[in-house]
């Protein structure tokens, strides 16, 4: 499975004590040279910078014109990190995109692109037993400071039985 990933997701999951995963559930992730320096060069010191930069599961592959997401970065108003991700996903026909960004995803979506955000990731982590208390992954990641729809968090756990937030 072809899965390439935005910085945000990387970051967030680094900050919560679950980038660990990824490799877990999808062998590898692909990220482009602008999500690498977002998180490894400019977030040096930061949560998964450290990670990323030495990860043997992470494969950096750049766009063959990086010079279109100057025009489209201008046009869309997105970063450069989300809108290299999803050129790259269309160009290598991705079965995942794991990007959290709303306006991002839409974009995603609209270029028939399956998207995955941090809640879907320890979702199916959960799922398949990598996970073992779903409430308190939602909880820690809620509590991260990354935008995180508790809602969203609320109705998942309903249906699948656990306990709230």
């Amino acid at each position: 499975m072809r899965v390439i990933s935005d910085s945000s997701p990387l970051i967030t999951l680094a900050r919560v004590g679950f980038l660990d995963l990824l490799p877990q559930l999808y062998e590898e992730i692909t990220i482009t040279p602008e999500v690498f320096a977002e998180v490894a060069i400019r977030g040096a010191g930061l949560a998964g910078a450290a990670q990323i930069s030495s990860a043997m599961w992470i494969d950096v592959r750049a766009l063959p014109k990086p010079g279109d997401l100057i025009v489209a970065q201008r046009r869309l108003g997105l970063g450069l990190g989300e809108l290299s991700v999803i050129q790259l996903g269309q160009e290598l026909k991705a079965e995942v995109l794991l990007i959290d960004d709303m306006k991002a995803r839409k974009l995603a979506r609209e270029g028939g692109i399956a998207i995955l955000g941090c809640v879907g990731v320890l979702h199916d982590a959960f799922g398949l037993g990598l996970v073992s208390d779903l409430t308190e992954a939602y909880r820690q990641l809620a509590a991260s400071g990354a935008y995180v729809d508790r809602e969203l968090l609320e109705n998942i756990l309903k249906l699948l039985g656990l306990p709230p937030l």
